[in-house]
């Protein structure tokens, strides 16, 4: 309210319905963009060591980072799969309901401060190149390459009040659900089940899981430690 120099909830309240500026920057307030690349290393190593060699035979690969945030994990899965020879025919949507983080995770632009954690990060998840490869330093900021966005989808998504919007082999919705209350979790994890195929896979973040949900008998622990789930039904 002191930014928006208003003297009560009822004020904001109002502005928030007739203004959507106010809208917009209330909601990246509450957002919370706490992410980095190769973020849980172990995460991104069990992906690249035991879903690769189950997905690699698919004809299309369709991928969904729920929350993507400014974009270092979208950008982490887009190196992985180039490694991995899947990129060329792997389709990311990634999505988030703050369209201020969006536009930066657009830009593949990011602080070279992050890169010495990041190129750590990248190692353990078992990089295979040089991770300078992947990005072009000027100054302060680290350019990454325009071929990582080559198949990636960003747009606006709001998991509360929006729908499926295709059927996806993988969803990755990391560190997410922990800031939701329980009755919201399972409304996601609906949406999570309409929109992954069967015997597709879910990534979760370390504190998250599907017991106690409605949905955790349709999923089996494919990588329990690293919260990988398959679904089997």
């Amino acid at each position: 309210m002191k930014k928006e120099n208003l003297s009560s909830i009822s004020a904001l309240q109002e502005s928030v319905l007739r203004d959507k500026r106010t809208m917009e920057d209330l909601i990246a307030d509450f957002s919370i963009n706490v992410t980095e690349m190769f973020r849980d290393p172990q995460f991104f190593s069990s992906f690249r060591r035991n879903v690769i060699p189950i997905i690699k035979n698919l004809p299309k690969i369709r991928i969904w980072h729920v929350g993507c945030s400014s974009g270092e994990e979208v950008y982490s899965m887009a190196i992985l799969l180039q490694e991995e020879g899947l990129y060329d025919k792997t389709r990311i949507f990634a999505t988030d309901i703050n369209v201020h983080v969006l536009e930066k995770a657009k830009s593949g632009i990011f602080s070279i401060d992050g890169m010495q954690l990041y190129t750590k990060n990248y190692f353990e998840a078992g990089g295979k190149r040089s991770f300078s490869e992947y990005y072009k330093a000027v100054d302060d900021q680290v350019f990454f390459h325009s071929f990582l966005l080559k198949n990636v989808v960003f747009a606006q998504h709001n998991l509360v009040t929006d729908h499926s919007f295709n059927e996806f082999d993988i969803i990755i919705c990391r560190n997410v659900l922990i800031y939701f209350n329980k009755r919201l979790q399972n409304d996601v994890h609906k949406l999570i089940y309409d929109s992954l195929s069967v015997s597709g896979f879910l990534g979760l973040g370390k504190r998250e899981g599907i017991k106690f949900t409605s949905y955790e008998n349709c999923y089996g622990e494919f990588d329990g430690p690293q919260k990988l789930y398959r679904k089997y039904k």
